[in-house]
């Protein structure tokens, strides 16, 4: 435990990463799973990880992220995009998920089905594309601690903009909104956020034990 505090301490919002780095397959691989392990509600993952790599196609997100260099120098851009139609069929398909890794009779599954498909039925749109997006920040969150574990430098970001975003990578043919991004890769020497301490609440100011 130690070290994932040493770990979480090292990291840090880069600002400019060294665009000659890059991610080795292996760790990219270590990330992707980290995220596949996230925590989400019911186990649902209500939502898709588009990794973006293509250089032409980083530049048009730069433009549509303010101009961030992070967008393009950064070895990964990891967009997470919400599921706007969250519904029957995903839970169906969740459940078939269930049934075959654990061995067990879809309809012995009823129950959750219609549990997760009633509390669904009754949001509003707005609310379920809200919950959906929620969702996308606990699996932001998992990628930031995995890649401190691997001394990978992580920006999470939310200065885009996800209309955009999602024009360009055809997410509204998708069904899926770009809710929130992180670039990953490796801080550049001449990043002088990297020599900044860490600023956070202390523990008296940030927990109330009841």
């Amino acid at each position: 435990m130690s070290t994932l505090l040493e770990n979480l301490n090292w990291r840090y919002a880069t600002k400019k990463f060294d665009a000659t780095k890059k991610i080795s397959a292996t760790d990219l691989n270590t990330l992707k799973e980290a995220v596949r392990l996230a925590a989400s509600s019911y186990g649902l993952q209500p939502y898709k990880v588009v990794i973006v790599e293509n250089p032409e196609l980083r530049e048009q997100l730069k433009a549509a992220a303010y101009g961030q260099t992070q967008i393009t120098d950064a070895s990964q851009l990891f967009i997470f995009a919400n599921d706007l139609n969250a519904g029957p069929e995903s839970v169906a398909a969740y459940i078939k998920n269930i049934s075959e890794t654990r061995g067990v009779p879809t309809e012995a599954l009823g129950g959750f089905a219609d549990m997760m498909n009633g509390v669904i039925s009754n949001l509003s749109q707005d609310a379920k594309n809200i919950w959906t997006a929620k969702q996308t920040y606990i699996a932001l969150g998992t990628l930031l601690a995995a890649a401190a574990e691997l001394k990978i430098d992580a920006t999470p970001m939310e200065g885009f903009n996800a209309a955009a975003f999602n024009e360009i990578l055809g997410f509204d043919k998708l069904g899926l909104n770009a809710s929130v991004i992180a670039t990953v890769g490796y801080r550049h020497d001449e990043d002088d956020a990297q020599h900044y301490k860490k600023v956070r609440k202390s523990h008296e100011e940030l927990f109330i034990t009841l």
